[in-house]
Order: structure tokens, then C-alpha cells, then sequence
């Protein structure tokens, strides 16, 4: 390839007049490849001393050498002025008015029931107890034999009790949190001081006074020399702490499996008597299931919903407003939701 001083400065004008000529830093970008870099014409003139005669490649090599200081040169120069000018629209176009009001977004918050339940958590802790908590799919032993329930009793029927196919598996969507006080009893000796929360099942159809799925709170007291009227006292203080000082409660003879004797818990509230849980003094059999000497212990234990503490106290008529998360219902219950 032969070249010529002319040719030199035709390619050195061409570079100048296209470095000039970029607008902005993406088009110098395109310009380096096309009349800086290793494949642009100035290169090649370079690359083409090898062939010249020796007299003549020194005389050329000092002209190419300068053209290429020359564009390098303008190449460094048009970019400082292009980022000089990036930079300052940057800082207009970028520019943050730090006296506008942030946007406020909504924080999270807990849902009435979940508060509920820590408060509850939060006053038997004080009292010394453990919060205990269990599976919600569970066996069907824990669920009913080992509480006594007998395998005829119409609570394990198919219209209360979610059964979990295959039948033989022997597990059910548990219909009460007691079961975690029957393994509670299995995994720990005596005494025993338990508060267990928890989701449960049952077949019945959402409606005011009704869900499928619906919170409990149970408590449990395995000890030596505990009677009904430790029972009575700690109903009593429980129902002062969640309706208010002046709260009375009443015990009226039931029946249930797990405990006797049993009664219902009544409370006294806003001129009327609700009905609100059941409780009792465990039953011997289930002590003994549990592998603790009724001869030497006994204890008690109470169950009540939440979703019914819930409604009462806060004058709550309708079951929905606390299953279908309108975010209005919960906005009045201090959740933290603005």
C-alpha cells in the first residue's frame, strides 16, 4: 500500500470534521471506532510503514505520528466538552426538590384477631405460662381418642370434622387447639402452665355467627393441688382483662369428653349474659392417656373463640367483616394501617 503526505492529511481532516460533528457521547463512540481505533484509517496508514523504503518510512512515520497525536488530541477534547455538557443536563433533568411532600404509602398492619391473640399470649406470659402452639392438619388420636372422644360421638362425623383423604390415613383438619395440650402433656412433665392459639376446622357455612375456619384459645394447668377454684380465679382474671374491671362470670354445669367436671363460662357484659367458652377440670382418662398419675396431679382447662371475644367486645354483628379483609374493618382497631 503506498500513501502520500496528501493522503495522510485527507484522512486527518476526515477524523477532525467527524469528531467535531458528534452531537453527544454514544455518537463520539461511533466516531473512536470509525477514525481512532485499531482498524481506522490512520491505523492502517501506520501499519503500511513496514512496506515503505527505509528512506522514505522516517519522513512518514513523523507525519503519522503527528496526525495521530493531532485526532487524539481532538478526540480527548470533544469528549471532556461532551460529558461536561451530559453532566450539567444531568443535574437539571435529574434534580430532586427535596421540599416536596413524599408520597405517603400505606404501612402494613395486624389483623384484629392476630392482635387479639398476642395480647392474650402477652397477659398468660405474665401470669408464667408458655405459649404452645401444634400442627393444624392432625392425627386423628390426638384430635378425639386421646381426649376421650369416643369413635361413636357426633363430632368425628363427616358434617363437623374435615377428614383428609385417604381415610386410612387417620388425619383430620383439627377441630379444636387441644390437641397441642395432649402433646404438650406427652412431650413435657408436670407442671404444666400453657396458653395454645391457634386456627381450627369445621364444616359449617360462613355466615354472621359462623366460619369454617375460626381462631381458639385454650389454656392448660397440670399441677399438684389445683381445683375448680383455681379455674373460677383465672376465668375471673382473664374475662377482667378482655371486657373491662367491673366484668363478672358465671360457671354453668356442661359436659365434655376432656374434662369433670365441666362447666360453660358465662360473663356478664354491656346488660347481658354471654355465653363464652367451655372449661373443667381434666379428666382422669386423659391425664392417664398422657401418661401423668391422675392420683398425683390434676389440672384444668379452658377454650374459647376469638372471633367471639372479638364481636363482643368491639360490638363486631357480623362474621364476614372479620374473614374478608376489607381493609376499612381493620383500620379501626389501632393495626397500624393509615
Amino acid at each position: 500500500m503506498s500513501i502520500s503526505s496528501a493522503d495522510i492529511d485527507s484522512i486527518t481532516s476526515a477524523a477532525l470534521s467527524a469528531i467535531e460533528a458528534a452531537a453527544d457521547l454514544e455518537a463520539l463512540k461511533e466516531v473512536r471506532i470509525a477514525h481512532v481505533g485499531d482498524r481506522s484509517p490512520i491505523a492502517r496508514a501506520n501499519q503500511s510503514l513496514g512496506s515503505m523504503e527505509v528512506s522514505e518510512r522516517a519522513q512518514f512515520g513523523k507525519v503519522i505520528g503527528q496526525a495521530k497525536s493531532s485526532i487524539n488530541s481532538a478526540f480527548e477534547s470533544r469528549q471532556r466538552v461532551l460529558e461536561a455538557e451530559r453532566d450539567a443536563r444531568v443535574l437539571v433533568e435529574e434534580r430532586v426538590d427535596v421540599s416536596i411532600a413524599a408520597k405517603r404509602s400505606l404501612p402494613g398492619g395486624l389483623h384484629p384477631l392476630t392482635i387479639l391473640t398476642n395480647e392474650i399470649c402477652d397477659l398468660f406470659l405474665g401470669l408464667g405460662y408458655r405459649v404452645a402452639e401444634g400442627p393444624e392438619l392432625e392425627a386423628e388420636w390426638l384430635n378425639f381418642d386421646a381426649l376421650n372422644i369416643p369413635a361413636d360421638h357426633p363430632a368425628r362425623t363427616m358434617q363437623d370434622t374435615f377428614f383428609i383423604e385417604p381415610l386410612d390415613s387417620h388425619l383430620v383438619l383439627r377441630t379444636h387447639t387441644s390437641p397441642v395440650q395432649m402433646r404438650t402433656m406427652l412431650e413435657q412433665e408436670p407442671p404444666i402452665y400453657v396458653i395454645c392459639p391457634g386456627r381450627t376446622y369445621r364444616a359449617d357455612e360462613l355466615d354472621a355467627t359462623h366460619t369454617p375456619v375460626f381462631s381458639q384459645v385454650e389454656g392448660l394447668v397440670i399441677d399438684k393441688g389445683i381445683t375448680m377454684a383455681d379455674l373460677k380465679g383465672t376465668l375471673d382474671y382473664f374475662a377482667r382483662a378482655m371486657f373491662g374491671p367491673d366484668v363478672k362470670t358465671r360457671l354453668r354445669p356442661s359436659f365434655f369428653p376432656f374434662t369433670e367436671p365441666s362447666a360453660e363460662v358465662d360473663f356478664y357484659f354491656n346488660g347481658r349474659w354471654v355465653e363464652w367458652g367451655g372449661c373443667g377440670m381434666v379428666n382422669p382418662k386423659v391425664l392417664r392417656a398422657a401418661g401423668i398419675d391422675p392420683d398425683e396431679y390434676s389440672g384444668f382447662a379452658f377454650g374459647m373463640g376469638l372471633e367471639r371475644t372479638l364481636m363482643v367486645r368491639h360490638g363486631i354483628t357480623d362474621m364476614h367483616d372479620i374473614v374478608e379483609g376489607d381493609i376499612r374493618f381493620t383500620q379501626n382497631f389501632g393495626s397500624g394501617l393509615r
